[in-house]
């Protein structure tokens, strides 16, 4: 064998021994943080959560519910964000679904009430099947996330902020966020999604979650240094509550990550005259919705 042919061999096999140790490095890095973080976090709500066959393999929606402790009333812990996130692998485009937390549905078992009172009720189980019968919603996963967690996690992945543009001057929880082009670390971002003590209540704090959702997504690709993602990586999952395999975490991840998706595309649900006011219910004021016309809705939405 010539000498050349012999030093192109051994500088591909070094190459290939290097890549082959990194990925190693990338996985136990990865699979210790999240341990590390996991031991430390009891979750019982959800185990008994059965997820919805897939339709095909490269669709999937995913349960988004965003819970806060520091606003415990005694009730088992209401939905303050619920959401679902739908993304097609193939065509690289993901889709974000929002829901009115006051939208008045049937809850199996406990009769017509605010649908973030499903949570409370039968975790991330009863909410999929109040998704399933009132929009005709499968749900394949889920992931939950307290507050308290939510600004640690966007600091940790985000160590630099993230950049938005603030829609109005807002104070809330004694943080002040100013109007126009900001950067703003995890707290003050959780505290724009959070706001709604305006005339626009639960319809402008939507919009604004959906607009949080957009700037994580479009800045995914300028996260921390390739090297220091695996351990954050591992300590961001581990602080989820979430049945997602790793391996479609990772494959989600590598997508976001070098920026290959397609911008992500919005709905709020109930859309545009389809529900009305009502504060004269057992569950105080709600809002009625036209559940036929919402679940058409969706499911153009996730066609198109």
């Amino acid at each position: 064998m010539k000498k050349t042919a012999k030093t192109g061999i051994i500088v591909l096999l070094s190459i290939i021994f290097v890549l082959d140790a990194l990925g190693c490095y990338a996985a136990l890095t990865f699979f210790s943080a999240k341990e590390n973080v996991e031991a430390k976090t009891v979750v019982t709500k959800n185990k008994d959560f059965s997820g919805d066959d897939q339709t095909n393999e490269q669709e999937v929606n995913v349960l988004l519910i965003g819970t806060d402790t520091r606003d415990d009333d005694g009730d088992g812990g209401r939905s303050d964000t619920l959401m679902v996130a739908h993304y097609d692998s193939k065509t690289k485009q993901p889709k974000l679904i929002s829901i009115m937390r006051d939208s008045f549905v049937d809850i199996p078992g406990y009769g017509l009430g605010k649908i973030n009172s499903a949570y409370a009720y039968g975790g991330a189980k009863l909410t999929k099947k109040v998704l399933n019968e009132s929009f005709d919603l499968p749900i394949n996963y889920y992931a939950i996330i307290d507050f308290s967690q939510f600004s640690d996690l966007v600091d940790e992945l985000y160590p630099d902020g993230v950049s938005i543009d603030v829609e109005k001057d807002i104070n809330l929880d004694g943080i002040d966020i100013y109007e126009g082009e900001q950067t703003l670390n995890g707290e003050s971002l959780l505290q724009y999604a959070r706001f709604r003590m305006d005339e626009e209540g639960d319809f402008g704090r939507v919009r604004r979650q959906q607009q949080v959702m957009n700037a994580l997504a479009n800045q995914s690709k300028n996260l921390i240094p390739i090297l220091k993602l695996p351990k954050v990586a591992g300590e961001a999952v581990g602080k989820l509550d979430t049945n997602m395999p790793t391996d479609l975490i990772i494959d989600l991840a590598k997508d976001f990550l070098t920026g290959s998706v397609k911008e992500l595309e919005t709905l709020s649900v109930p859309v545009e005259g389809s529900w009305d006011f009502n504060d004269n219910t057992s569950a105080g004021s709600v809002i009625e919705i036209d559940e036929a016309a919402n679940a058409a809705a969706i499911n153009d939405f996730l066609a198109e």
